[in-house]
């Protein structure tokens, strides 16, 4: 075995979730690896789709434009209920502050392809084959042993460890976490296949007494994805999927002839919500399905694990490079654990009503939702709720410790712990830099450019200063500091800045930082 090598983060695990936190951590300069006991990405689509806030949240590291060539922009649902199809738009209302109002579906495969690229491009090398089978708290190290394909075993003492593993976790299991809840009882069948008689650019939800079938516009690797829970007679995951059974199911479920032709890819699955008790222990952080996995209602599943990495990684690289304390740190969970809890929460419920076998359910689907759905197309600001929640542009964290709390006046701007929005003028290109970044808002000839210095004083290439003028989001004179992730972390209005200058001594106290890069 070799001798130990040291590094900062071990990233176990190369699905979405590991690959946005190694491109994170690469653009702040720390010092790690990623490993994955595949030999290969996935290849088939599992998860599709991607939210507004993770399109957001990726773009400063160069992905986002590439993610939407390559998937479909869906804005549209077609709800076909007993008697009547109601057209529903999806995200056409509360979309003004996101460069990306649309719901894009590619396949989990394009969507590693894509990361992977930009990691390899940086420079940064995905070690598959390599598997963690140990690690162990020793002091101010983790103790990790790695296996690799060709049975090679290799000592690695990294700072913190962080499981982007999955649902089978080495990570969680070797920390001790405990990963509770409870699984589904139905099994579920994926497709991705070819669709004759099916109307494209947008998604089908077919809602029956039986439960719910549903068609998702891809672009590969194949156009359609079904999505629909196994008959009984056929409930064994063990029983291999075929496209007669497809082709059954769907028949069962829909009056107009659809043809399905040309799988690309099939399986049966079951579906379970359980989350873990903590997302850290000590050395060790989870993220991603090692965290949460639940069912896909909502799409809430691969945007939930990258938002986690995204929130993780900046923190690690600055506690790594000393440019902040373990205190931010703690922050993560504190953070993350209340989203993931409240994901299982929608997904568990919006999945009982989806599937629920109760008389009171089945009546829901095929006497109250006919009646229901076409009001809720009239009632713009219910639907703005629900684009707010499903797109995960409402995700704020006003509760953390590292939000500084202050007096706000009902619509005079977004406050701390919330997201910055994109208008006006174009805010997230404009952030998009590594590190935090202070905004100053009102007449450029309020702000002595001294005071400035001063309160980023021993912190200059952390922070951005930018002057907007009398186009920022709030009214009057204001200063923000955005954290890396696109969040406010403190907010006040006039020029005083001894309130700023308290904030980054608590959180960003050194001077000596690397400089990310």
């Amino acid at each position: 075995m070799k001798a130990s090598r040291s590094i900062e983060v071990l990233v176990v695990g190369a699905g979405p979730t590991g690959l946005a936190l190694a491109a994170q951590l690469h653009a702040y300069g720390a010092h790690f690896r990623i490993v994955d006991r595949q030999l290969d990405r996935v290849r088939e689509s599992r998860a599709l789709a991607i939210q507004p806030r993770t399109l957001e949240a990726l773009a400063p590291y160069g992905v986002t434009d590439e993610l939407v060539a390559r998937g479909n922009p869906a804005v549209q649902l077609r709800l076909h209920l007993p008697g009547r199809t109601v057209r529903l738009p999806l995200f056409d209302i509360g979309t003004r502050d996101t460069p990306y109002p649309f719901l894009l579906f590619l396949s989990q495969a394009e969507t590693e392809s894509v990361l992977g690229s930009r990691l390899a491009e940086a420079g940064t090398v995905v070690e598959r084959g390599t598997e963690l089978t140990e690690a162990r708290t020793e002091g101010t190290h983790v103790a990790c042993r790695l296996r690799h394909q060709d049975g090679r075993e290799e000592s690695v003492n990294a700072r913190y460890v962080v499981g982007c593993d999955g649902a089978h976790s080495t990570v969680r299991d070797q920390a001790g976490i405990r990963f509770g809840g409870h699984s589904y009882p139905q099994t579920f069948l994926l497709a991705d296949l070819e669709v004759d008689g099916l109307e494209r650019g947008a998604v089908h939800a077919y809602m029956t007494e039986a439960g719910m079938l549903f068609f998702f516009p891809l672009v590969t690797p194949a156009s359609w994805r079904v999505l629909a829970i196994r008959p009984p007679e056929a409930m064994s995951t063990g029983t291999p999927v075929d496209i007669g059974q497809v082709q059954a199911i769907v028949d069962r479920y829909v009056s107009d002839r659809l043809h399905l032709r040309d799988p690309v890819w099939m399986t049966g699955f079951r579906l379970h919500n359980r989350g873990a008790r903590n997302y850290r222990a000590g050395r060790f952080f989870l993220a991603g399905d090692a965290a949460h996995i639940h069912s896909p209602a909502g799409a809430q599943g691969m945007n939930t694990g990258i938002q986690d990495a995204l929130n993780l990684g900046w923190k690690l690289a600055l506690v790594c490079n000393g440019a902040a304390g373990e205190a931010l740190l703690d922050t993560y969970e504190s953070e993350r654990a209340p989203v993931g809890r409240q994901v299982l929460r929608f997904t568990d419920r919006a999945f009982t009503v989806a599937t629920g076998s109760t008389p009171l359910l089945r009546l829901a689907r095929t006497r109250v939702a006919p009646r229901v759905a076409p009001l809720v197309v009239r009632l713009a600001p219910l639907r703005a709720a629900v684009f707010r929640t499903l797109s995960q542009l409402g995700i704020r964290y006003r509760r953390s410790p590292a939000t500084a709390k202050s007096p706000h006046r009902r619509g005079h701007g977004p406050r701390p712990g919330d997201r910055l929005p994109d208008t006006p003028g174009n805010l997230h290109a404009l952030t998009a830099e590594p590190g935090y970044h202070l905004l100053l808002c009102g007449p450029r000839d309020s702000w002595d450019p001294d005071v400035i210095t001063t309160a980023t004083s021993g912190r200059e290439h952390l922070i951005h200063v930018h002057t907007l003028g009398t186009s920022g989001p709030w009214r009057g004179i204001t200063h923000c500091l955005v954290r890396p992730d696109g969040y406010l972390a403190y907010r006040a209005e006039g020029t005083d800045l001894a309130g700023l200058r308290g904030y980054l001594d608590r959180w960003l106290p050194s001077s000596e930082a690397e400089k990310p890069r």
